[in-house]
């Protein structure tokens, strides 16, 4: 692993029961690019993201992140270690407000332990100061600002989508993991998704991508992956996979064609 690679899956397989969900899926992520991941319904994109965010273990293979192996199965120490992750469905606290929301995201980062958080110490009450104020700031980052005192659950489709990646974002991940981040937007709210995803590479986190949006991925990507049944049939520039006949095969000629 070389010091430009962020990210390396190593002959990762997870089987559930008869199913074999990941066979031998190897790729790499460098730092600061957007990596798309793909594929047909029950391909093994999601599986992928929960064994690499500790969701569930994976049978053999393994991960290195940011030169170091990655050890660890609870998702809050994976959060710690710096990869965040959203949801195909949304997981917010809906009777907490969306600045509530991303104050929670920055556990992974505070300090003050039971004794402090008792006694209200003066670095007790500055750590909160400067949660409050960071979890402000992201709201103001990813377009949500305007409605950071409205409960969760009452915020339109496309706000709660971005208030989700500000909660991941409030983690300071060094590779933010969104798992179809697009699903249910409009065209409007879709272009906007994309503005942001590139804001937050350019400001130097890393981005692995699960869409099926075809489009949103082949002009954000910089590299795509894609997986079939579990296997990944193809890796490289977007328009490379775009004509590779193994995809083209496993799409039916669809949304690739």
């Amino acid at each position: 692993m070389n010091a430009a690679t962020l990210l390396e899956a190593r002959n990762v397989n997870k089987r559930f029961g008869g199913l074999e969900a990941l066979t031998d899926v190897a790729l790499t992520i460098a730092r600061g690019e957007i990596y798309g991941l793909i594929g047909p319904n029950g391909a093994g994109k999601t599986t992928f993201f929960n064994v690499l965010t500790g969701f569930c273990p994976a049978d053999a293979g393994d991960f290195v992140f940011d030169n170091s192996p990655l050890n660890i199965r609870a998702p809050h120490a994976v959060a710690a270690a710096g990869i965040a992750r959203t949801f195909q469905n949304i997981r917010l606290f809906g009777n907490m407000t969306a600045l509530e929301n991303v104050m929670v995201g920055r556990h992974v980062r505070t300090h003050s332990g039971v004794v402090g958080a008792v006694l209200r110490t003066r670095a007790v009450r500055a750590e909160e100061r400067a949660i409050h104020t960071r979890a402000r700031d992201l709201l103001d980052y990813v377009g949500v600002g305007a409605r950071q005192h409205d409960l969760a659950n009452s915020l339109p489709y496309g706000d709660q989508r971005r208030l989700e990646i500000a909660r991941a974002l409030a983690t300071e991940p060094k590779l933010l993991a969104l798992d179809e981040p697009a699903a249910g937007m409009n065209a409007t709210e879709t272009a906007t998704l994309r503005q942001l995803l590139e804001r937050i590479r350019a400001d130097g986190t890393t981005i692995l991508l699960i869409e099926h949006d075809v489009k949103l991925v082949m002009g954000l990507c910089d590299r795509v992956a894609v997986l079939d049944y579990g296997r990944k049939i193809a890796e490289g520039a977007p328009a490379a996979v775009q004509r590779d006949a193994a995809v083209i095969e496993a799409y039916l000629g669809g949304a690739l064609a």
